[in-house]
């Protein structure tokens, strides 16, 4: 337990786990066959205390065997990746303290999520409301005509150019935008932009 004291003088980092089990899993995976040099599939406390000497982290051979062992299943020559796993989550927990912080920093961030997602939504709501200005809940082509208008841009002369950016969102069809089709146009340019 001592080897691992040696790391405990850093904060906590946001990158040590994951949010997403399935990436922590593939980044867990890639340190482990890069800390596997012969490729058996066994990291040995050599292997670690190379690797970590590697890095600039100093850890002394005997408290980095004493820290490790325990994950060693018995008649093995090293950690298996399963091992591997194990030492982690001991690490991940016992020093750096995710258990209980992690989960009330992902309630808080869950909370803060939902919040952000419902201003999204009502701003996405007022903006739609913009371009349906008979209210019927779709945005036809004279509407979106309208506001091109308004807001003084050329294309709002050129109705098959208007047209082309109703069809270009339309997903069922109907030569109208419904708010989910507007929502998902928005979304992708928020992304892109």
């Amino acid at each position: 337990m001592e080897a691992a004291a040696t790391f405990t003088g850093h904060k906590r980092s946001s990158s040590f786990s994951l949010r997403c089990p399935s990436l922590n899993f593939l980044r867990l995976r890639r340190i482990f066959d890069l800390f596997d040099k012969n490729g058996d599939g066994m990291i040995t406390i050599e292997e670690i205390s190379q690797a970590l000497s590697l890095l600039g982290l100093e850890a002394d051979f005997s408290d980095l065997e004493f820290t490790i062992k325990s994950h060693i299943k018995p008649g093995s020559s090293g950690l298996s990746f399963e091992d591997f796993v194990s030492l982690h989550q001991s690490l991940d927990s016992s020093f750096f303290g995710y258990d209980n912080i992690a989960s009330e920093e992902e309630a808080a961030n869950d909370i803060g999520d939902q919040a952000r997602m419902r201003q999204e939504e009502s701003d996405l709501s007022e903006a739609f409301k913009v371009f349906d200005e008979d209210g019927d809940g779709y945005i036809s082509a004279h509407e979106l005509q309208v506001v091109l208008r308004k807001l003084g841009l050329p294309e709002a002369k050129e109705i098959d150019r208007i047209h082309q950016m109703i069809t270009s969102v339309d997903r069922n069809q109907d030569g109208r935008v419904d708010f989910f089709e507007f929502k998902d146009m928005m979304r992708s340019v928020l992304v892109r932009s």
